[in-house]
């Protein structure tokens, strides 16, 4: 490889030094600039001039954008530095994670999990299950859902590193985001572009639902966005929610279909995890019986099967799993508070519905809803609307915009809280809102009996709840 041809390989365009790497090798690792020593490849979505110099400076191989601002290309000519500019850096992106796939693990076997909701629960479910087997595995999703993204080069600098640190990898475990972009831009066919790169031999499609307004604005445009990726995972097997009418019409070579409805499906529940109609897990062994975490171990075990694993090791596997953080985890005991990532329609819905069932008589359910902040009117209308598909008289509802938590990306526009409070005017809803997320948690604990339920849910505004808890409780 070469500088010409790495910059035709993501329709770049070379700026200054075209003699590839010059006085020295390519480490083989691409990173960001921050992280970056001598011979690595950066990727930045933008740079200026001041980047450029610090790259040079650090005598990185290249550094490949989309944006250069503010001087970049005369700083990049006038140091002779190698700077590839590309319409688009999905494509870099692309390209880094299949070179460190192919560089880096060319023998492991690899997953690939997408869908609306789930994915990153049921990706970590798979890596627990390998990982607890003895297989030395690597994903991308973690506890703090930092990583889970691949729209930077984070996810390929961390594969080369655990190989450089502990060895050849048996298994690669990738969320990837049915649906991505930056600043409003959709990143067109970025599932299918990702699990191309990852060449999987196991594909995971969790469901199609409404999420992401504003890069998508119709579950057809979501459809369309995932419906390319049983085709980047070829003759590999995809494993397909059979409950998800949409995902069933997805065109796909190896189906293995699981089901929470329907006994005459490769795997399902029915008070219990059936494979080939036979009993492999009795629900009193599932790590949590909440109907959409089900799903997610539905999802995994299809994933395992076809990876060849022993169903004995995918048992223990199941049996001995921890969920992620703010995967309807359990605060507090008395009152008892739940906390859930519960930030889409079909996840507020799901959540609230499952909450709903822990409910007995003479209890109160407060449902703690944190508006999203800065992710439009659209998305913001759409999950106000499902609360209000399934409030009950049970339920008393408090919104916080928590403007005391989040920073300027994640803030409570008046237009985004004005349709929460339309909406639910309309309604005729009774909530109560407040401004700081602190007062609410202390105001709803204040309110709550002993024996009552608080359920926290919502995206960034309500991920610091657990910890301001720790205050009040």
């Amino acid at each position: 490889m070469n500088i010409q041809e790495l910059a035709n390989s993501i329709n770049g365009k070379i700026i200054g030094n075209n003699n590839f790497f010059l006085n020295q090798e390519f480490t083989g690792r691409f990173t960001l600039l921050n992280d970056s020593k001598k011979g690595d490849i950066v990727i930045r979505h933008w740079i200026n001039g001041k980047g450029i110099e610090i790259a040079a400076s650090k005598d990185i191989a290249c550094l490949i954008t989309q944006n250069p601002k503010d001087g970049a290309v005369e700083t990049a000519e006038e140091l002779n530095f190698p700077l590839i500019i590309t319409d688009k850096i999905e494509l870099a992106n692309a390209y880094a994670l299949k070179w460190t796939v192919e560089n880096y693990s060319p023998d492991s076997l690899n997953i690939a999990i997408t869908g609306t909701n789930g994915k990153s629960t049921t990706s970590h479910l798979i890596y627990h299950i390998l990982d607890d087997a003895g297989y030395h595995v690597f994903t991308n999703t973690d506890s703090e859902s930092e990583f889970n993204t691949l729209i930077d080069p984070m996810v390929s600098k961390l594969i080369s590193d655990e190989v450089d640190l502990n060895g050849k990898l048996d298994y690669l475990v990738i969320e990837v985001s049915e649906v991505q972009g930056w600043l409003d831009n959709l990143m067109k066919n970025h599932a299918s572009l990702m699990a191309n790169a990852l060449n999987p031999s196991v594909g995971v499609i969790t469901n199609i639902a409404m999420d992401h307004i504003g890069l998508v604005n119709s579950i057809e445009e979501v459809f369309d966005e995932i419906s390319a990726v049983p085709k980047a995972i070829g003759n590999g097997t995809t494993i397909l929610n059979y409950d998800d009418e949409l995902v069933r019409k997805l065109e796909t070579q190896n189906p293995f279909y699981w089901s929470m409805n329907d006994k005459n499906v490769d795997l399902y529940f029915n008070d219990g995890i059936y494979y080939n109609n036979q009993l492999i897990i009795k629900k009193e062994d599932l790590p949590f019986t909440s109907g959409h975490f089900i799903q997610n171990i539905l999802a995994a075990i299809g994933a395992c099967i076809n990876l060849g694993l022993d169903i004995n090791l995918i048992k223990q596997g199941v049996i001995s799993y921890k969920a992620l953080n703010r995967r309807f985890a359990k605060l507090h005991e008395n009152p008892l508070i739940i906390d859930d990532f519960a930030h889409n329609p079909d996840g507020i819905k799901n959540t609230i519905r499952e909450t709903l069932k822990l409910l007995k008589e003479k209890q109160k359910l407060y449902v703690v809803c944190s508006i999203r902040g800065s992710r439009g009117v659209e998305i913001n209308k759409l999950n106000v609307e499902a609360l209000v598909e399934v409030l009950t008289d049970d339920i008393y509802l408090i919104l916080s915009s928590s403007n005391d938590v989040v920073n300027n990306l994640n803030y409570v526009t008046p237009e985004e809280r004005e349709v929460f409070f339309n909406v639910l005017d309309k309604n005729k809803i009774e909530y109560t809102h407040f401004d700081e997320l602190n007062e609410c948690l202390l105001k709803t604990y204040e309110w709550a009996g002993e024996n009552d339920i608080i359920l926290l849910i919502g995206a960034q505004g309500m991920d610091p709840a657990e910890s301001l808890l720790k205050n009040i409780l």
